[in-house]
């Protein structure tokens, strides 16, 4: 598509002039006869740049820039004047012009100035949306939440993302535990460097040794030429291994050598290779259970686990359903193409009340669908998968604020019965400190002293 040129003149032999240059050139130009004939196309149309005259009947180019700034930011403003003073272009510069022309016009500095506000333009906007990918894979952008659990998983990478520590994150399958390894990388001193995540449940066990360490021509039928492991490959960077439970025995004798010496022996190799890799690995499964058991080396857990990251599930903090579902209808409104306002207040209780055993995938998921299939600015309950909307539960207020309360109120009150009254075992399994759960229970109304404590 070609570049839109609005061209504002009251002079129609100038503005004529430069819109057939300007079309000759290849752009769609469009021409109005002052300031306010130009700011009602402005309020009609998007114009990647006016071409304005200063002094002009009824709103000049100043008064133009003026107003233009407030409709239409992204516009880049180009001042023509015959009144070649300094003082009139310092100020249309001041104002919020890109650049200025002196008439008489010379139209192939017209030309020259245009292309160059376009290209510029088109840089400013390619770089725009390398920051925003940038932002959505790495910091915290991805990670998306204000409820205590987070805050308290906030904390923690803080702390540990500038070390060079290994970390061990813990999380059933659509808690986030890539993008809380990506955070980490992302803000620690290796970030100029590669972040590389392999699934070791996705690997058969006969390659995985390979995959990791590399191996030499020859070392086994098929290794036609020699392959370097994913830890030379990340050498200086991140090394994230998902699902660290399931890598067999012999080769979890391998990996804590290599984190413990920052060297390995590729498969059938005999010199040892040097890496300086940071290890994540990441785990649904109770490892240390799995220690006692010998089905996961003890040494090895106590090397990874130098910090422990316990990632929540969404069913435990719920606080943050309403940010997570904004956040994805702006990512597939965006993707796709649809202008979704939110969710009405009855859909909200339903996504709320809903048992998330997927996590947050499942909501993701859930609201890419509803998107296809809405037809009015606001996500209904109609829009929803059936499996979604039959989990509706009855008795909560309309309003999104009270349902929250009383959703927390029998969420606090039920783990305290859970623990038999035992409020310090009640805020643990909350995951927030003693104080904490007595002051939710004075905002709640939830008695500090019970039957069964008298």
């Amino acid at each position: 598509m070609p570049a839109k040129i609005l061209v504002v003149d009251d002079e129609k032999p100038i503005r004529d002039s430069l819109k057939l240059i300007l079309d000759e050139e290849g752009y769609s130009t469009t021409v109005a006869s002052d300031g306010e004939d130009a700011l009602q196309r402005l309020q009609e149309d998007v114009y990647d740049v006016v071409i304005t005259d200063i002094k002009m009947p009824r709103m000049d180019g100043m008064q133009l820039l003026e107003s233009a700034s407030k409709i239409s930011p992204e516009t880049f403003f180009i001042i023509m004047t015959a009144y070649a003073s300094v003082k009139t272009a310092i100020d249309s510069l001041r104002q919020g012009a890109y650049d200025y022309l002196i008439k008489p016009v010379e139209f192939d500095d017209v030309i020259l100035r245009v292309n160059r506000l376009i290209e510029f333009k088109k840089l400013a906007a390619e770089n725009k949306s390398l920051r925003q990918r940038i932002s959505l894979d790495t910091g915290f952008t991805n990670l998306i939440g204000r409820s205590e659990p987070m805050k308290k998983v906030f904390e923690l990478i803080k702390h540990v993302a500038p070390t060079n520590s290994n970390v061990l994150i813990f999380g059933k399958s659509g808690t986030g535990k890539e993008l809380v390894a990506k955070a980490i990388h992302h803000n620690s001193s290796r970030k100029e460097k590669i972040f590389l995540p392999i699934n070791c449940g996705a690997i058969s066990e006969n390659l995985i040794e390979s995959e990791l360490f590399g191996h030499k021509k020859g070392a086994f039928t098929g290794a036609t030429d020699d392959k370097l492991g994913l830890f030379k490959v990340a050498d200086g960077g991140t090394l994230f291994l998902d699902e660290i439970g399931e890598l067999p025995l012999n080769l979890q004798v391998k990996l804590l050598r290599a984190i413990e010496d920052k060297e390995f022996i590729p498969v059938g190799g005999v010199k040892s290779v040097s890496t300086d890799v940071r290890i994540i690995a990441a785990t649904h499964q109770d490892l240390f259970e799995r220690t006692k058991s010998g089905e996961f080396r003890e040494d090895l857990f106590y090397r990874l686990n130098v910090v422990e990251i316990k990632l929540p599930t969404l069913n435990e903090r719920k606080d943050d359903i309403p940010l997570l579902i904004n956040h994805f209808i702006e990512k597939y409104c965006n993707e796709m193409g649809k202008k979704i306002l939110g969710v009405d207040n009855e859909t909200m209780k339903v996504l709320i009340y809903h048992d998330w055993r997927g996590g947050v995938r499942e909501l993701e998921n859930v609201i890419e669908r509803a998107i296809i299939f809405a037809g009015k600015e606001y996500l209904t309950v109609n829009d929803l998968a059936e499996h979604i909307k039959g989990n509706t539960q009855l008795g909560y207020p309309d309003s999104l604020k009270d349902a929250l309360r009383d959703f927390e109120h029998e969420h606090i009150l039920k783990t305290i019965r859970k623990f038999d009254y035992n409020k310090d075992e009640a805020a643990k399994a909350l995951e927030i400190g003693l104080s904490s759960l007595y002051r939710k229970m004075d905002e709640l109304n939830i008695p500090t002293k019970t039957a069964k404590e008298e």
